[in-house]
């Protein structure tokens, strides 16, 4: 497969911060540099416009994988981002007004060329927990709202539930209530802010024991092991941020019918790159800013997840060149 004509612009967090071992934009760095792309690297804060064109303050990269020096930068230097480029747009949440700004500005340089992974348009559009919510046949019950005596009847309703802000990751702010809980109006007086913020209430699903499932898209085809991310001690959040364990596993026919279900309107939307949050037997989440897993998943089975990627890009911008 001959490479994109194209050189790699990746806009992520701080890469000095990351834990190499379990970071998926690494994975995709150094599966870019191995087939010979040119690796820039955007500066927190690094995005701009000028006269209308998409602008980046950038230095060169090179990255190892080397736990203990992974990464060497270049002189910083601004650069218009355009057709010779392919953006790997991989800052975590919140997804906030500078998220939603920086979005905008890639999509100035998509319409001068440039192949944004994910699709900007997407990512504004796409809230990671109501996107799930479009698939509401892969659902548990759920109810979005601000008010408190609506989401107070549906804890009463369903016994046991699980209450969420809908711009929280890695288990931030994620609440389990049941009714009769004494702290439930203090719950859902703080997730709603005295009814101005949106909460999300989903019903419990006890197979969160057997682990919060990642499912990861590829332009709408799910790899076919997912990293199972199980609680530990007395931990109800299977997160890996807080203090989940994760095991490796094939997917099941449920979890591959619900791939089926959400992976071809990802595709469709521009959605490249995408991690599906299943819990036993329901679609919980739909990421699409920065999906994880990669590292894992590469490790416990011999994978190159981020090769799968590549080849897809290469696949689809060739035809289309």
């Amino acid at each position: 497969m001959a490479k994109l004509k194209r050189d790699v612009v990746v806009v992520m967090d701080p890469i000095e911060s990351i834990k190499i071992a379990k970071d998926t934009t690494f994975a995709m760095l150094l599966e870019a540099q191995r087939r010979g792309y040119r690796l820039y690297y955007v500066r927190p804060g690094g995005l701009g416009m000028r006269d209308g064109t998409a602008i980046a303050l950038t230095s060169s990269l090179s990255v190892r994988d080397d736990s203990e020096h992974w990464f060497e930068t270049g002189i910083p230097s601004q650069r218009a981002l355009g057709s010779a480029d392919l953006v790997l747009m991989r800052k975590d949440p919140p997804v906030d007004a500078d998220y939603l700004h920086d979005t905008q500005i890639l999509s100035a340089a998509q319409r001068a060329g440039a192949l944004i992974v994910n699709d900007p348009q997407g990512l504004r559009d796409h809230n990671e927990k109501l996107a799930a919510l479009e698939f509401p046949q892969c659902c548990p019950p759920t109810l979005v709202s601000r008010d408190a005596t609506e989401l107070k009847a549906f804890v009463s309703e369903h016994g046991d539930t699980v209450l969420k802000p809908l711009d929280g990751m890695g288990g931030r702010s994620i609440f389990r209530a049941r009714a009769g809980e004494a702290n439930l109006n203090v719950i859902l007086e703080t997730l709603t802010g005295g009814s101005r913020h949106l909460t999300l209430a989903q019903r419990y699903v006890p197979e969160i024991v057997h682990g919060d499932k990642r499912i990861l898209l590829i332009d709408g085809a799910p790899v076919d092991f997912c990293l199972a991310r199980i609680p530990q001690g007395d931990e109800f959040r299977g997160n890996l941020a807080a203090g989940g364990r994760g095991e490796g596993r094939p997917l099941s026919e449920r979890d591959r019918w619900i791939a089926a279900q959400v992976g071809p309107e990802m595709k469709r939307r521009g959605m490249r790159f995408v991690g599906l949050d299943v819990i036993g037997d329901y679609l919980t989440e739909v990421n699409v800013t920065s999906p994880t897993c990669v590292r894992e998943l590469d490790k416990q089975f011999g994978l190159n997840i981020a090769g799968q990627l590549f080849d897809a890009l290469e696949t689809t911008d060739l035809a289309g060149a």
